[in-house]
């Protein structure tokens, strides 16, 4: 299998995977993970789960049984997970000018360092590097590989039917990945695909205009400079939200009860982003979503400016073009080049991404990071020890 060294498997793990839920089969040295395929047996999976954690090699072969084509042993090479050394073969690599042509041998301890140092990863991510982000997923490796989430199918109803434990969700969402030709994965796939899609332009076009209305409205019953001051207060209490939607609401995640409905509605508002954050069609806020958001906050306004119905209105308005900004920003830093202060948002804001979710839940300004502690440090990553 170029391009991965595999593992050599003691013989005693090997037959230990014998059962629907870890399936292992051998030919000669060669180790198989053949769970996915159990229920795909022509034969059905019980003939496969006879052989489990055993060696297949003869009765693959036996014409009596039934002789395996070509395309079976094709099936089982995309299955490969490593090596199991059997006493003749450790006997022959003893023997050997070039054992590790017989049994491919682990990296030694330097080997692991120098592997590590070529690319390093953060440990949260899996991620070594803004550019990895991008990097295209092999849907099919990344199923086998994690039993995560199969981006070739609709998301939303494995989340909700995965039975995922919280610690292995968070772990899984957490580490990006990127769908194919830059498209959007299917998330429901049904008519309610479209719902969860918007472009970039659409929430500037939708709120703008009932923004500029109602500012308009206030500052003619408020006067323009005390208008202006309400605006302002407004816009400046949106980075305030901006920082604690995002930690306490986007980011509850340990807090989550450990179960499907807690786990999908963290997948919908914010852990789809996390898992495929380069979806240019699930960066911004869907309109309806944020209506949803925003009715309390219109209520919040009024609580707080009680004394004045324009001055509430005012304000309010100034945090709705606080909002237009942060989407913009935030679609802005994953999908364009921009200008100096804009790039250095984009370096902060994707190390989120890739190095340490945790921290760094500012994206249009860094401030309320640095008041409350939660500042990422722009210092080179943290290596993954090996082992």
């Amino acid at each position: 299998m170029p391009g991965r060294t595999l593992p050599t498997i003691p013989a005693a793990e090997v037959q230990a995977h014998n059962n629907e839920n870890s399936c292992y089969v051998t030919i000669g040295a060669k180790v198989y993970d053949v769970t996915d395929f159990l229920n795909d047996h022509p034969g059905g999976g019980d003939l496969i789960l006879e052989y489990g954690g055993k060696d297949v090699g003869a009765i693959m072969k036996d014409e009596v049984s039934h002789t395996h084509t070509e395309a079976a042993y094709e099936i089982l090479d995309e299955s490969l997970v490593g090596f199991m050394p059997t006493e003749p073969i450790i006997n022959g690599a003893t023997k050997s000018n070039n054992p590790a042509e017989i049994v491919p041998l682990p990296p030694s301890k330097k080997g692991q360092a120098e592997l590590a140092a070529q690319q390093p990863l953060y440990a949260n991510t899996g991620m070594s590097s803004a550019e990895d982000l991008e990097r295209e997923t092999d849907f099919d490796k990344d199923y086998k590989e994690h039993k995560f989430l199969d981006l070739s199918k609709p998301l939303f109803m494995q989340v909700w039917n995965g039975g995922f434990k919280k610690d292995f969700y968070l772990e899984q969402v957490h580490r990006p990945r990127h769908y194919k030709g830059g498209d959007s994965a299917p998330l429901f796939g049904n008519f309610l695909e479209p719902l969860s899609k918007t472009p970039w332009w659409v929430v500037p076009m939708m709120w703008i205009p009932p923004v500029m209305a109602g500012t308009a409205y206030g500052c003619s019953q408020l006067g323009v400079l005390p208008g202006a001051g309400y605006w302002l207060f407004g816009l400046c209490f949106w980075t305030l939200l901006e920082y604690v939607l995002h930690r306490f609401l986007f980011h509850l995640d340990y807090y989550l009860p450990d179960n499907r409905v807690g786990i999908t509605l963290h997948f919908i508002l914010h852990g789809i982003h996390h898992y495929l954050p380069m979806d240019k069609y699930r960066l911004v806020m869907p309109p309806t979503l944020f209506a949803a958001l925003a009715a309390p906050f219109w209520k919040f306004a009024h609580f707080v400016i009680f004394f004045n119905w324009y001055a509430a209105l005012i304000a309010y308005c100034g945090g709705v073009f606080g909002y237009v900004c942060y989407d913009m920003t935030h679609y802005f830093v994953h999908h364009r080049n921009l200008p100096a202060y804009w790039r250095e948002l984009k370096k902060y804001h994707l190390k989120h991404h890739f190095a340490d979710y945790q921290n760094g839940f500012g994206v249009s300004s860094r401030f309320w990071d640095r008041v409350f502690g939660t500042e990422l440090e722009m210092a080179p990553p943290k290596v993954l020890k090996t082992n």
